[in-house]
């Protein structure tokens, strides 16, 4: 069993913690206060696991976290918080091998099961943390590189404009029309105008209160 280390300064949240896993623990917890103490901790214990609030930490940023790390590679980490960042979930996911995150107000049982999962080498993702993960997937596929003209010509499939009321309107043939809407649709994946139509609400190309009119 890992020694655990408690980087959290609530008191109530370290009782908590230690209370909901006292049956599974093995050795008395460690309780540090700062990030000076926190390395001294993990020089003597580099394999423990370590339950961080980060947002009440004294680290200074991200990057140090990430720093800590790679310094201790048998560390594994769960960072436990009220809020974190859906831009910090994402890095710390991506960019990290041994973090997992789960925020303060789960159940008791969620706990535990993290708890198991670390212990295990495995990484817990709880299902808050996997939608922000598949939300972060689809805004980047909202964020596909079209171009002015693409924009425009997607608002007006979206807005019902037929090719050849889009052609007269651009003055360009309607083979241009498809043509750009054949590149639309392969650069934001989609396979229909219904799809193509949800994506341009979604992205903003065009005004809701237009689209339900």
């Amino acid at each position: 069993m890992p020694q655990l280390i408690m980087a959290d300064n609530q008191d109530v949240t370290r009782i908590g913690f230690c209370h909901i896993i006292s049956s599974l623990l093995t050795v008395e917890p460690l309780v540090v206060h700062h990030k000076q103490a926190l390395i001294e901790t993990l020089e003597r214990h580099p394999n423990a696991v370590i339950v961080l609030d980060y947002a009440l930490f004294d680290l200074s940023d991200i990057e140090t976290l990430f720093v800590l790390e790679t310094k201790y590679p048998d560390s594994w980490w769960l960072l436990f918080s009220s809020e974190l960042s859906d831009q910090f979930i994402k890095q710390v996911y991506l960019q990290t091998r041994h973090m997992s995150v789960l925020f303060k107000d789960c159940s008791a049982e969620e706990l535990i099961v993290a708890w198991h999962d670390i212990l295990q080498g495995r990484r817990y993702m709880s299902s808050s943390v996997s939608q922000t993960l598949l939300d972060s997937v689809q805004q980047q596929r909202l964020s596909a590189p079209l171009t002015a003209t693409e924009k425009q010509i997607l608002a007006a499939i979206a807005n019902g404009k037929t090719t050849k009321e889009i052609a007269q309107e651009r003055y360009v043939s309607t083979h241009t029309v498809v043509t750009h809407r054949k590149n639309i649709f392969r650069k934001i994946q989609v396979n229909n105008i219904h799809e193509a139509t949800k994506y341009a609400v979604k992205a903003g190309f065009i005004d809701l209160v237009d689209y339900f009119i």
